[in-house]
């Protein structure tokens, strides 16, 4: 028996409520799961909610329609560990005050993205900010699987370099 149906919630439940939730689900039991239940996040150091709000202020740093949340996911794993606990705490303590200054519950409750990203000016030149959008810069864009959509095509140091993969094939100039 699984470690989520001793606690009465088993692996078919979790990806159900995800499916129905029709947003991140913060499912209980550790987890936070997509909508479409195509994966799951395990938390073990942060709360679930922290979890969610990193994810949702990754995808408001760097906005990407064409990318999934399980992108986002990987990029932000890192922050749930002992080391960053105390500056993710302290982080998204600050960034729910910014939220209920600005009349809202928190910043996961806010819904439309303008709103997120100007509450998410108040605290840029906090340290946290910095932390958590330089560290996305390598999560999230280092992610092989995601540079086709971009047009990357990754490194040619091992091809032979740009000069003969590419470097002169664009028609626009």
């Amino acid at each position: 028996m699984s470690q989520l149906s001793k606690q009465g919630l088993t692996r078919r439940a979790l990806l159900s409520r995800a499916a129905a939730a029709g947003a991140l689900a913060v499912a209980g039991a550790g987890f936070i799961a997509a909508p479409d239940a195509a994966w799951a996040v395990e938390v073990g150091t942060i709360t679930e909610h922290q979890m969610a709000t990193l994810l949702q202020m990754a995808r408001d740093i760097y906005p990407h329609d064409r990318l999934g949340d399980r992108f986002y996911a990987v990029a932000v794993k890192s922050y749930d560990s002992e080391e960053a606990k105390d500056a993710v705490s302290q982080g998204i303590a600050a960034l729910d005050a910014a939220a209920v200054q600005a009349g809202f519950d928190d910043y996961l409750s806010v819904g439309w993205e303008a709103d997120r990203v100007a509450i998410l000016r108040r605290i840029e030149d906090t340290p946290f900010f910095q932390s958590v959008r330089g560290g996305l810069v390598t999560g999230l864009y280092n992610q092989k699987e995601i540079w086709p959509v971009f047009g990357y095509e990754g490194e040619s140091f091992s091809q032979g370099g740009y000069i003969d993969r590419g470097f002169d094939d664009i028609d626009w100039l």
